[in-house]
């Protein structure tokens, strides 16, 4: 059964969609949490500091603990000491937020590496994509039920997350 799921979920994978990718190199300021980031854009002639929304991942939320704190620390090794990190965009490459402010939304890269599906993979966040950004969606669930069916992180069976952080939110 185990080995049907997992061969499924390869072919789904093999038929990702395949859309030009075009990433822009930033600095990462800051890790503010397990599925944002304050960002250093240096392309234009005045740099900017600006927030970044991991895309297609939904981070356990300041109060789900330990699993919030976890998530951000992960992110933040994953970045590394060069801290140097490609932003590939969507569909839709900005979103504004309650307050008003602009949030950026992006894929992150670094060597070669999606971020968003390792913290997926190794169960430290949700996978959770939202239209109309679903170009990973499929790369995304697969490292999801990956990380699941081994129980890896907030899948782990003797120490599972009880509620998804929009449930928490909601229940708060």
């Amino acid at each position: 059964m185990l080995c049907s799921v997992v061969c499924g979920l390869l072919l789904l994978l093999g038929c990702q969609s395949s859309l030009p990718q075009t990433r822009q190199q930033v600095r990462v300021v800051k890790v503010v949490s397990g599925q944002t980031l304050e960002v250093l854009d240096m392309s234009g002639s005045n740099p900017i500091t600006e927030r970044v929304r991991l895309l297609g991942i939904e981070a356990p939320t300041g109060d789900q603990e330990p699993w919030s704190t976890q998530a951000t620390d992960r992110l933040e090794s994953l970045i590394g000491t060069n801290r140097t990190v490609w932003l590939e965009a969507d569909v839709q490459a900005v979103r504004e937020t309650s307050n008003g402010s602009k949030l950026r939304l992006a894929y992150v890269w670094r060597d070669n590496q999606l971020l968003n599906e390792s913290l997926v993979a190794e169960g430290y966040v949700l996978g959770r994509s939202s239209s109309p950004n679903t170009k990973y969606e499929k790369r995304l669930t697969y490292a999801q039920e990956k990380a699941r069916l081994t129980g890896r992180g907030i899948w782990n069976p003797s120490y599972p997350m009880a509620q998804s952080p929009e449930e928490f939110r909601r229940l708060k």
